[in-house]
């Protein structure tokens, strides 16, 4: 997905630093790179020391838990948070992985920074963190619950739906293999999950690009975690500005 370039640079795009007050967003603007991250890139890894965090714009990330004989996704982060929350615990490396999802863009910042900016006494960007790792203990708990209580076609359904959230598009591209992983079962309950919904009329899947066709419909099918889960971050996050379209709008010289 090509993103405008007025979008790849501002950080209005990211619920955590749309959050910030303007004078220090603009403060941490000179500190934030803008890059294109590629799908299964690793971004961290378990036991070695986060060199960078990453604010995702345009992208979504896997956080992965590595299991006896497989791979389950615990967490999922985008443009309403940050990759490398282990950096702003005080934690040296986290035990998980990040892998990108979805391919995009965000914006990255060098772990030393981030770690200087956050020992900022009452720092703005130390509040909003605060909040937004409340909402991931909340879908921390939310996803251990639902892969337990809910049924694959409900849980596939919910993490459609918020990953086109994410990426504000009803289009993206979304292996099998990722699917798997975010719903925690195997490729095949996969594809009987997503031919289900295509059957329904809610999405398209061909050569690993979803299409959602019917929004309304996928909600319908979706478990009430989807709603838990963006009533949670709306909590405790605005949303990100649609830079885009503030772009199209701006009056021109």
């Amino acid at each position: 997905m090509t993103a405008p370039a007025a979008d790849r640079h501002d950080p209005r795009g990211n619920r955590v630093l749309a959050a910030l007050p303007e004078a220090e967003r603009q403060r941490l603007r000179h500190d934030l790179e803008p890059v294109r991250t590629q799908i299964r890139e690793v971004v961290h890894r378990p036991g070695r020391p986060v060199e960078a965090v990453l604010f995702p714009l345009r992208a979504v990330f896997s956080i992965l838990a590595d299991l006896d004989g497989g791979t389950v996704e615990v967490a999922t982060v985008g443009d309403e948070g940050m990759v490398g929350l282990s950096a702003f615990l005080g934690v040296t490396a986290p035990t998980e992985r990040a892998v990108c999802q979805v391919a995009g863009w965000g914006l990255r910042m060098d772990a030393d920074r981030f770690r200087h900016e956050i020992g900022v006494l009452d720092g703005a960007l130390q509040q909003v963190l605060q909040r937004y790792t409340q909402f991931m203990f909340t879908q921390l708990a939310r996803n251990a619950a639902c892969n337990r209580g809910h049924r694959i076609p409900q849980r596939c359904a919910r993490w459609l739906l918020m990953t086109a959230d994410r990426m504000h598009s009803d289009r993206f591209a979304l292996t099998q293999e990722f699917l798997a992983q975010m719903l925690a079962v195997r490729r095949t309950s996969v594809s009987e999950a997503a031919g289900a919904l295509a059957r329904a009329g809610c999405i398209r899947y061909s050569r690993g690009v979803i299409t959602v066709l019917d929004r309304t419909g996928l909600e319908s099918h979706a478990c009430t975690c989807y709603r838990v889960l963006r009533e949670a971050a709306d909590t405790v996050l605005p949303p990100a500005a649609d830079v885009s379209r503030a772009a199209r709008s701006a009056p021109r010289p």
